[in-house]
């Protein structure tokens, strides 16, 4: 068994061990977190919207945190973005909203970034990793749940855009692939 096949079945596995995770066509939940700007922020009704659940040090998130953003320009005012971290301060304290305030400014984010202390909305998602995408059409129904694009590492061997397909698929009033492939990236730092 190849290695990817490998991480997609134990990814899927994850996936469906998590109490109360979003099956395509679930309503998103409701939910109001503190963001980076010191407002509360949450998924709204009218355009369709992506929740994204990130890190301030995961490798995976570091690595296509830029991609993310450049997702948010593209689609500014056809898609909401929102980014959500979960993590545990306690055991992993550069995860803080301090910590996160420095990596939205640092990059530049267009999107609203906020902390769920605690993690009680991203269990209600069923997130399991960061970068974890969650995108929902304009009725808050879920319509996919994937990986961003097919290269986390490197951005100039990307050569499928699976978000970006999604996106399109949703916004042109067409069908989004039945197949999806799960996010890869670092495990939820859960609290004990």
């Amino acid at each position: 068994m190849t290695r990817f096949l490998s991480f997609v079945l134990l990814a899927s596995a994850l996936a469906a061990q998590v109490p109360g995770g979003l099956k395509l066509g679930e309503a998103c939940p409701h939910f109001s977190l503190p963001g980076t700007d010191g407002k509360p922020h949450g998924p709204g009704s009218s355009s369709p919207l992506l929740v994204v659940f990130l890190s301030t040090e995961c490798p995976y998130v570091l690595a296509t945190q830029a991609r993310i953003n450049a997702y948010a320009k593209q689609y500014a005012g056809k898609v909401t973005v929102l980014g959500i971290n979960a993590n545990d301060v306690d055991r992993h304290a550069k995860e803080s909203l301090a910590d996160m305030k420095a990596q939205a400014k640092g990059q530049g984010f267009i999107f609203s970034y906020l902390k769920d202390e605690p993690q009680a909305v991203t269990r209600a998602f069923g997130a399991v990793c960061t970068p974890d995408f969650f995108l929902f059409d304009g009725a808050r129904k879920l319509a996919y749940r994937g990986r961003l694009d097919d290269s986390w590492q490197d951005p100039s061997k990307v050569r499928v855009r699976d978000l970006e397909a999604a996106t399109e698929a949703l916004l042109a009033s067409r069908p989004v692939a039945a197949e999806q492939i799960p996010s890869r990236g670092c495990s939820i730092k859960w609290k004990p």
